[in-house]
């Protein structure tokens, strides 16, 4: 019987944009589905229909997407984005497990000057909420540092590593993928610890708490912290080390609140509050330790477990603009929405927000459980005049990744 060519060509080049994104062969995406690779390449060509339901919706199983997403609209490129950072995180979560330091790596790596622009690039681009591109460069770049921890200037490699492996574990925390963000945060204190430099060893502690208690492991997370925050104490004097301690104690003043003891989070806030007015701004180690951070983090804070007009007010007085780098402006707009959002009479200002934190940061965005939750609460009490046709718009955009 001959195939019945679609009604819709379209589907199959949405089929094949969101195979491609990835990195699956027709084989092995057919195979998920349970039919044949000769039917999925001529519903890719059009050459097949697609568009029954049972048909379509074992496609979509496949390719962990809804039969709608394939029929109804084509894949916005932030979108096609999102999917290939996902993609890309296995190929990083295999480096994560490859760069054993007690076991002797193999191969010849570049010159560690091009490590080091490398390595920089990654980070700039994590700034930037580029995580598909930072999932691209991060496997081989991991790998050639390990390798480099053997050679004449293991030192400088091991510190590269240690940076590297912490723009790992942050990439992979706002992806969603927490357990390999923690393994990305081991590997982080291994070098660090490799290294002996009590300023590094603060900063792969920031790296670890960080991962856990965005895991929900609020008590561990606070441990690590704590811990540290009291071991760099001693080291003040290093370069670095008040950027760090700032840091750590941010992240006691977020696990705390998670383990909802308010008072004792914003007591670790006003502690880093008072260095920050120290140090002034700063971009130690692409932490952005200074006053606007902290107000950022204390925005968080207020709008979790705290006072959601305390957390509007302080955003009232922060420019985030102060911090040329998109990871955090993203963090100040999305924050700000969902302490208006829960204030429940400045919808409209909650959605612009959001879009304008999509706008800065659309991977960051899509991928955010966050978003997804203040999107969900103000849909449900939406009206045309607040908004609602571009909220419905913004939720389109995250339910198709």
């Amino acid at each position: 019987m001959t195939p019945r060519p679609s009604a819709d060509p379209a589907i199959g080049g949405r089929i094949r944009a969101r195979r491609l994104t990835r990195g699956w062969s027709i084989r092995f995406a057919a195979s998920r589905a349970g039919i044949s690779h000769a039917t999925w390449s001529r519903i890719e060509r059009g050459l097949q229909a697609a568009d029954n339901r049972f048909t379509l919706a074992g496609i979509a199983e496949a390719l962990e997407c809804s039969p709608g997403d394939l029929a109804n609209a084509p894949v916005p490129a932030a979108d096609r984005e999102v999917l290939a950072a996902v993609a890309g995180a296995d190929a990083v979560r295999r480096a994560l497990i490859d760069i054993d330091l007690s076991e002797p790596a193999e191969g010849v790596a570049p010159p560690l000057d091009d490590l080091e622009r490398t390595a920089d690039l990654a980070e700039s681009l994590l700034h930037a909420c580029d995580y598909a591109a930072v999932t691209r460069l991060l496997p081989g770049l991991l790998r050639d540092l390990h390798v480099e921890t053997a050679g004449p200037d293991a030192g400088r490699a091991l510190r590269l590593l240690c940076g590297a492996t912490s723009t790992a574990s942050s990439v992979l925390r706002n992806l969603g993928l927490l357990a390999d963000a923690w393994l990305a945060g081991e590997r982080c204190r291994e070098a660090a610890d490799s290294c002996g430099d009590p300023v590094l060893q603060g900063y792969a502690a920031y790296t670890r708490a960080s991962a856990a208690t965005v895991a929900g492991s609020y008590q561990r997370g606070l441990t690590l912290a704590e811990r540290a925050a009291d071991e760099l104490q001693r080291h003040l004097a290093k370069p670095g080390a008040a950027e760090v301690l700032g840091c750590l104690q941010l992240v006691c003043a977020l696990a705390s609140q998670c383990g909802r003891r308010l008072d004792e989070s914003r007591a670790w806030s006003d502690e880093a509050a008072v260095l920050a007015r120290r140090t002034g701004e700063t971009s130690t180690k692409g932490l952005f330790f200074g006053p606007t951070n902290v107000d950022l983090w204390r925005i968080s804070i207020e709008v979790g477990q705290g006072d959601p007009g305390r957390a509007v007010e302080i955003a009232r007085r922060t420019t985030p603009a102060a911090l040329p780098v998109g990871i955090r402006q993203v963090y100040y707009y999305a924050d700000t929405a969902r302490a208006l959002a829960a204030l429940r009479d400045r919808d409209r200002e909650a959605i612009r927000l959001l879009l304008n934190a999509e706008r800065i940061a659309p991977q960051h965005v899509h991928r955010s459980a966050g978003v997804a939750e203040t999107v969900r609460t103000l849909l449900e009490r939406s009206r045309r005049q607040a908004g609602g046709g571009e909220l419905r718009g913004l939720s389109s955009r995250m339910q198709a990744v």
